[in-house]
């Protein structure tokens, strides 16, 4: 279901575009096993690191809501914690002008995420790679 790459020995999940991540929940959906236990049977949801076995995610800036953007919704803040709490790093790449022109905290929090090691904003999918193959 995912494509991967392998960079410096890192394998890195390579997320459509087509996927929406619209809130925490659909973030940990995507990136972990979730297992849910029936009197019938175990299920099994698809995620990048069940499918992967990698806790690095190139994802483009297309798979979120503009709300993620906009950072007074709480909703970044929300997927990447989850994220981070759970191991994952995540590499977002995409044009972000038309937010970071508008919003002085969204270009200070892609400051301060790109100076760390677990979160990056990126203009290129090869640059996602890339960074998160040297972390």
């Amino acid at each position: 279901m995912f494509e991967t790459v392998t960079k410096n020995g890192r394998v890195l999940a390579l997320i459509p575009a087509d996927r929406t991540i619209p809130d925490g929940d659909a973030a940990l959906e995507l990136a972990v096993p979730a297992r849910y236990e029936t009197d019938s049977a175990r299920y099994e949801t698809d995620s990048a690191r069940y499918e992967t076995d990698s806790a690095r995610l190139v994802i483009p800036k297309e798979c979120f809501p503009p709300e993620f953007f906009w950072l007074s919704t709480g909703l970044a803040g929300e997927i990447l914690q989850k994220w981070t709490n759970y191991g994952f790093r995540a590499a977002i790449f995409g044009d972000f002008s038309a937010y970071t022109e508008v919003s002085k905290s969204l270009r200070d929090f892609i400051y301060e995420c790109n100076r760390g090691t677990a979160v990056f904003f990126v203009p290129t999918r090869q640059e996602a790679e890339e960074r998160l193959s040297q972390v």
